[in-house]
């Protein structure tokens, strides 16, 4: 609400009545009257507050241009609206050294040319001062109820917009941190020409403090957070300079949006806590009754539904935390079951997310798995898995353990969408052996010699070998894969011969010697 100036304090029926002449200041009409004061003091200026007008018959003013120099400059230090002086009892026209005074300081000083009685000036002008505060407490008092309201409610971002744009009388923009819009609420005038070469337009717009005016677009622009931790702003429409109400708006507008976003970034965080330990408790024990009750409560279903499960290990690129990229990938998945209405329990397990799906059929839940797994590739590279649909909750964990082992098979990202056992072939075999100790004992008993060779004498003997065994109808793309000429590649070739004591011209021994290497790497184990 826009404040009571001098300009509206002349226009009054009282003051207006005594023929009002503004002599000097006529810019300053603007300033904010805050309360009237009456005086025929010289040295009043150290009893005035900011904001005060100032009336006098100047009277007891100075004589001299000297003090009178000095009495404007007192009131212009005391920051005083403006000054009204009535002629006839001590001067017919206002003091040239005042006037030219006030002037230079853009203090107005205004002359009336007919007798008023200031008391009523007073109370009139006063009682206008204070209804408008009345008003103004109304409006903040508004204000503070509805966004109340609004945060007990727990209410979504786009009720919040919808008070702000109420409230504000304007077009309400929020916008990312990228200045990307988010969401919007049109006010009278439309969004059209406001939102024109928005991102270029925003990025002009620099906070200097929480909440900034830019005249030149026209925007009322708050941060929602804190400054170090800011994920967007708030911006209203202000073709002109905003009131304390209009600002309260926004800033109340920006901190309900920073309490949902910390609201639901709680709820999420103890769901996500929630999901994972019925997913590990169903790994465990899927048989378990107190997990079976956890997961009714939860809303996941029991009986007359399929299940499948997925594994998703993100590939970040260095410049992203893991947990980003991970809140990414849950985000996702949530949004995709949600959309397909299908029950899911999604976590994070060890840096890996797990998403176990329940739906009326298995060709549902296979169906919805893809539509998971396209959603999470449209925002992240990312390697998925899928265990095969298990008829009941009580083989729930047969379905996350595949989903983990087909993962873990594939070690990049490929063309599938999503990895199932049938497209990992031996590599899926040995991931679900992988913990067998047999399998350890004949990785070691195939591959040591060689091993304990390349570490002893730096060499790449084992390089040399997957080489070969990846590149079995062509020697020289194998020779070329590992950058050596073919004579020396032949070379290492019959040293493995010599260290292994077999033949790679046995197909025996490559079948053999390929899965070792698999194995190993599946394991993790390196010559290294």
């Amino acid at each position: 609400m826009t404040p009571v100036t001098v300009a509206d304090a002349l226009d009054l029926d009282v003051l207006r009545h005594a023929g009002p002449e503004v002599v000097a200041g006529a810019d300053g009409l603007t300033r904010p009257v805050r309360w009237v004061h009456s005086t025929e003091l010289a040295d009043i200026a150290p009893l005035l507050r900011e904001g005060d007008l100032l009336l006098s018959t100047g009277i007891a003013l100075p004589d001299s241009e000297d003090g009178l120099v000095a009495f404007a400059s007192s009131l212009d230090a005391s920051g005083v609206a403006g000054v009204v002086i009535e002629l006839g009892r001590r001067w017919s026209e206002a003091p040239a050294a005042l006037v030219s005074s006030c002037e230079a300081l853009g203090l107005p000083l205004v002359v009336l040319h007919h007798e008023v009685r200031f008391a009523a000036v007073t109370q009139e002008l006063g009682e206008r001062i204070v209804d408008q505060r009345l008003r103004e407490l109304r409006e903040a008092h508004e204000v503070h109820e509805t966004f109340t309201e609004l945060s007990i409610g727990e209410a979504a971002p786009e009720q919040i917009l919808g008070a702000v744009q109420q409230l504000a009388g304007a077009t309400v923009v929020l916008e990312n941190s990228d200045h990307q819009v988010v969401d919007f609420r049109p006010g009278p005038s439309g969004v059209r020409d406001f939102m024109y070469n928005w991102a270029a337009r925003s990025r002009s717009v620099t906070l200097d403090s929480r909440t900034t005016w830019d005249r030149r677009q026209g925007w009322l622009v708050t941060r929602i957070g804190r400054r170090e931790r800011g994920w967007g702003r708030l911006v209203v429409q202000s073709p002109v300079e905003p009131g304390q109400r209009l600002v309260a708006v926004v800033e109340r507008g920006a901190a309900a949006l920073a309490m949902h976003r910390l609201h639901d970034r709680q709820r999420d965080s103890q769901v996500r806590r929630s999901h994972q330990e019925l997913v590990l408790g169903l790994i465990h024990d899927p048989t378990d009754a107190q997990v079976l009750r956890r997961c009714e409560v939860v809303g996941f279903p029991l009986v007359r539904h399929q299940y499948v499960a997925l594994a998703v290990r993100p590939v970040t690129d260095g410049r992203e935390s893991l947990p980003h990229v991970v809140d990414d990938v849950i985000a996702a998945a949530v949004h995709t079951a949600h959309t397909a209405r299908t029950p899911a329990l999604v976590c994070e397990v060890d840096g890996t997310v797990r998403v176990l799906l329940a739906g009326p059929s298995a060709a549902q839940v296979d169906r919805v798995a893809d539509q998971v797994a396209e959603a999470i590739h449209r925002r992240r590279q990312a390697v998925v898995g899928a265990g095969r649909p298990v008829a009941t909750v009580t083989e729930v964990d047969r379905t996350l353990r595949e989903s983990a082992h087909v993962l873990s098979s594939v070690k990049r990202p490929e063309t599938h969408r999503v990895h199932r056992l049938e497209d990992v072939h031996l590599r899926g075999l040995l991931a679900l052996l992988g913990e067998d100790d047999r399998v350890r004992l004949f990785v070691r008993r195939e591959l040591a010699p060689l091993w304990d060779h390349d570490a002893q004498h730096g060499t790449g003997h084992t390089a040399v070998l997957e080489a070969l065994l990846t590149h079995p109808t062509s020697k020289s793309e194998a020779a070329a894969s590992v950058h050596l000429s073919r004579p020396v590649f032949y070379d290492r070739v019959a040293r493995i011969e010599r260290l292994l004591g077999v033949d790679l011209d046995d197909p025996d021994v490559r079948v053999s010697l390929h899965v070792a290497l698999v194995a190993a790497q599946l394991a993790g184990e390196t010559s290294d």
